[in-house]
């Protein structure tokens, strides 16, 4: 459904403007890129993907938060609205896509965490890959 797809888009495009802060510092040029690919279009491409499972979180008939992952097993996608923030969607959605993974035979999932989520990947169960202390992964 179109309104589906505008609230979704909403939900990331306010998650990565109003909660990461500490990754984008407010400098508009680092927004706008960052917000180039979240658009209505986007969105339906990412949902009719065969190799990618995306996952939504809704409360009172509203999308609180959106997840995405390759079957591969890269976690692509993990946004919150900022109004559902710390009331345990993100690990909802992360744990949703987690058995997807492992219901397709994945063992381990990858992501590129931002600043801001790092510690919340962390305390569930993600770690370095060594390098790049943003590049995180997960055995099952």
């Amino acid at each position: 459904m179109e309104a589906d797809a505008v609230e979704a888009v909403n939900t990331l495009r306010r998650s990565i403007t109003e909660l990461c802060v500490a990754d984008h510092q407010n400098d508009p040029s680092e927004i706008e890129a960052w917000l180039g690919n979240k658009t209505v279009e986007t969105w339906r491409q990412w949902i009719a993907r065969d190799n990618a499972v995306v996952l939504v979180a809704e409360r009172e008939r509203k999308i609180i938060g959106v997840g995405m992952a390759s079957l591969s097993g890269d976690i692509l996608l993990n946004y919150v609205h900022p109004d559902a923030r710390y009331g345990g969607v993100s690990k909802a959605i992360l744990s949703g896509l987690e058995d997807v993974l492992r219901a397709h035979g994945i063992r381990c999932c990858r992501l590129e965490s931002t600043v801001t989520a790092r510690s919340f990947y962390e305390s569930c169960g993600f770690r370095s890959e060594g390098g790049d202390a943003l590049l995180l992964s997960k055995s099952f």
